[in-house]
């Protein structure tokens, strides 16, 4: 039991970065198919991270030399700079994020979960079972920052917009200097 106990918190910690980004990136009225969208990508790939570091990690780390932080800090901050010129242009209130900008987030957000997969054997060898709990954990989570992100910004306006701008840009610079 210990053991579930400690992957359920493993899956709830990796969860917190997603769940700071959804909130900002909810924060300036995405539609509700990128809602979802995004929510299924993440949920996906915090399953398949794992069991990609369980099976390749230490060889893919030393041949790439990922800086899964560094990567998603300068993504961050390139999202946060598109949502201020949609805001400038300001025909339309929704955010516009296309397939390959949620994939980028989805996948930098998931990079830890890669990361925690090459260690796992240290606590199971149950790769399925802790990859299964790790992806319940992170699409609930990115699904109600969604929610309470576009929540926020519908009962502050044009402020929820600039706090989830803002919010991106300084978890953008968090992760670079990370």
């Amino acid at each position: 039991m210990s053991i579930l106990f400690s992957l359920i918190l493993i899956g709830v910690s990796l969860s917190m970065d997603t769940f700071s980004v959804s909130l900002g990136i909810g924060s300036c009225n995405i539609s509700k198919r990128n809602i979802i969208l995004f929510t299924l990508l993440v949920g996906i790939l915090h399953f398949f991270m794992p069991l990609i570091g369980n099976i390749l990690g230490e060889k893919i780390i030393n041949i790439l030399n990922i800086n899964a932080n560094f990567l998603l800090g300068v993504i961050l901050i390139f999202i946060g700079i598109e949502m201020i010129l949609e805001l400038l242009k300001k025909d339309s209130k929704e955010l516009n994020l296309n397939l390959i900008n949620l994939i980028l987030i989805a996948i930098s957000v998931s990079l830890d979960s890669f990361s925690t997969g090459i260690g796992l054997f240290a606590i199971t060898d149950n790769i399925i079972l802790s990859s299964t709990i790790f992806s319940i954990c992170a699409t609930s989570f990115t699904y109600f920052g969604l929610l309470i992100g576009k929540y926020g910004a519908s009962k502050l306006g044009i402020y929820g917009n600039l706090m989830g701008i803002f919010l991106l840009i300084i978890l953008g610079i968090f992760y670079i200097f990370r």
